[in-house]
């Protein structure tokens, strides 16, 4: 089988490559997955570079969820063979991966294999976000980096609950879009004076969350918005920098800073929670009530191509990679 490897760590576009190799055994509680789509998300890139969660034990595969075919069960398993499912996993970008049987989700035939490959990491983090951060309907919620995938969908997720939301954008091509998903003010940062804006916007109020992927100075500007009690929730770093926390202003108006990694919060919530997540997420996916575009799509081989389209900024939809 075709799979990607990187056997040490550095920018993916350079060390990232294709091998031929023999196809994996489960082992017990495991089982084979033959992948058909496996998007390229920033956590992938961030763990090709060593900078993730999740350290790589080289020389190791790449990608962490997919859709795919289950071909072949290891011992102790029960279900059947030619089930279509999302799989998280270390090594999605593969003809074949391995997978924990309770990572894997059954997916309705409703759910296309663009979709159902993307089922996971942003619609859980983003639906889990949205609860987390407890703003209540007719409250305002504030995203950075507003049209990446995620931010795509807390601004749906939001508008269906009835929470008014803030995006941040660096470029204006894609406000239509973000309009039509129902986002109710965007700010260009490159442009406007953030808190300035956001003060404006909500009567001086400020917002009751702030969901940051971006760190730095968006993440640092960013908290001065935040209304008094409020909650900033970190979940990315896509500049690369840590932003600057101002003690003062967390004291005297009560704030908090906190992180948010999907892998522990799935850890840390009872499995009554989770499959409640995940029933949400499917329906919400099925109906077409949320949205997940695809962009483009890339064979194996053309794993570097892949990879610079996905860190490419303004892009509308995921890079997926199809084996």
């Amino acid at each position: 089988m075709k799979t990607i490897v990187f056997e040490q760590t550095g920018k993916p576009t350079d060390i990232l490559k294709v091998m031929d190799m023999s196809a994996p055994e489960p082992k017990p509680g495991e089982v084979r997955v033959k992948v058909l789509a496996s998007p390229i998300n920033p956590s992938d890139l961030m763990f090709v570079q060593n900078m993730y969660g999740i350290r790589p034990q080289l020389p190791s595969g790449a990608g962490f969820e997919g859709v795919g075919i289950v071909d072949a069960l290891g011992e102790g398993v029960q279900m059947r063979t030619g089930m279509r499912v999302s799989f998280t996993s270390v090594g999605t970008w593969s003809e074949y991966a391995i997978a924990h049987q309770r990572s894997l989700i059954p997916v309705p035939d409703a759910i296309s294999d663009d979709v159902a490959a993307q089922l996971f990491v942003n619609p859980f983090t983003a639906y889990a976000l949205v609860q987390e951060s407890k703003v209540p309907e007719g409250g305002w919620l504030m995203v950075t980096a507003a049209g990446s995938a995620f931010g795509k969908m807390v601004i749906q997720l939001c508008k269906m609950r009835g929470i008014q939301t803030i995006g941040t954008v660096r470029r204006d091509n894609l406000n239509d879009e973000l309009k039509t998903l129902g986002i109710t003010e965007i700010i260009n940062t490159e442009h406007e004076n953030l808190p300035a804006r956001v003060k404006q916007i909500t009567d001086g109020n400020g917002v009751a969350c702030v969901l940051d992927a971006v760190g730095g100075h968006t993440a640092s500007e960013a908290m001065k918005c935040l209304s008094k009690g409020g909650t900033m929730i970190i979940y990315g770093l896509l500049s690369l920098q840590d932003p600057t926390l101002n003690a003062g202003m967390m004291i005297f108006r009560e704030l908090t800073v906190k992180g948010f990694w999907l892998t522990d919060w799935m850890r840390r919530v009872d499995s009554q929670t989770r499959q409640d997540v995940a029933q949400n997420v499917i329906q919400l996916l099925a109906s077409g009530q949320i949205e997940l575009p695809v962009e483009a799509s890339y064979s194996l081989d053309d794993i570097a191509k892949a990879v610079e389209h996905a860190e490419q900024t303004a892009r509308f939809g995921k890079i997926l990679v199809k084996p």
